[in-house]
This record gives structure tokens, sequence and C-alpha cells, in this order.
């Protein structure tokens, strides 16, 4: 984007900003004053559009780590609705059926991470062998 500068750039972290925290390309033009159209043609500006994924896959990025913080409060959860005999049959039976889930999501987990581990040590020593 030849003849931009510093304003440009910094407009144009503003539009992102706005991008991901307003419901449309329209919103988030108005609020940082710029011509929905302009902000469209920057959309259609790969070094923009870039940045912006590049932001998005950021904030997604904290989401999941906001999550992973509250999976021990996630599973205390689970565990008590899944053993309280208050609790209505079918939710008990949920809770009971996403514990047996994630246990064995847990275990394939750890089965592939050994996998490829040892494919990785097999592929290091294959390597060392050819060079």
């Amino acid at each position: 984007m030849k003849g931009h500068g510093a304003k440009f750039e910094r407009k144009k972290e503003l539009a992102i900003a706005a991008l991901l925290t307003n419901r449309s390309v329209e919103d988030a033009a108005r609020a940082v004053d710029l011509n929905p159209n302009t902000l469209l043609a920057w959309l259609k500006i790969p070094a923009f559009v870039k940045d912006y994924r590049a932001a998005r896959r950021e904030v997604v990025n904290q989401s999941v780590a906001r999550l992973q913080q509250a999976t021990g409060a996630a599973g205390t959860v689970m565990l008590k609705l899944m053993a309280d005999p208050n609790v209505p049959a079918a939710v008990r039976l949920r809770a009971a059926e996403c514990v047996f889930d994630r246990a064995f999501k847990g275990v394939e987990l750890e089965d592939i991470e050994a996998r490829v581990a040892e494919l990785e040590r097999a592929a290091e020593a294959a390597s060392r062998r050819s060079s």
C-alpha cells in the first residue's frame, strides 16, 4: 500500500480492532470514522486481510486460554451433577457421558502423542543414518 504512512497504520489498527468488536463491517467503519466502502476495499488488500486474520487468531487463542483455565471448575460441576441423586436422571446420564467421553479422548490423545513421538524419533534416526 504505497503512499500510506504512519497515519494509515494507525487507522488500520483501529479498523481491525473495530472489526473484532462490532457486528458488521458498516458498524466497524463508523466506529473508526471510515466510509464503509473504504473498509470493504481494505478487506480486499492481502496485507490488511493477513493482519486482520492474525488479530482474529489472537482473540480466539486468548479465549481458548481462558476456557482452559476454567476446565477444573467445569470438571467439578460435571462430577457433582453426575453424582447428585437429586439431579434429574437425564442430566446425570449426560454428565456421565461427558466424563466418559473426555476420559476416552484423553487416552486417545495420549496414544496419538506417543505414536507421533515414536515416528519423530524414527525419522530423526533415519535422517542421521542418511547423512
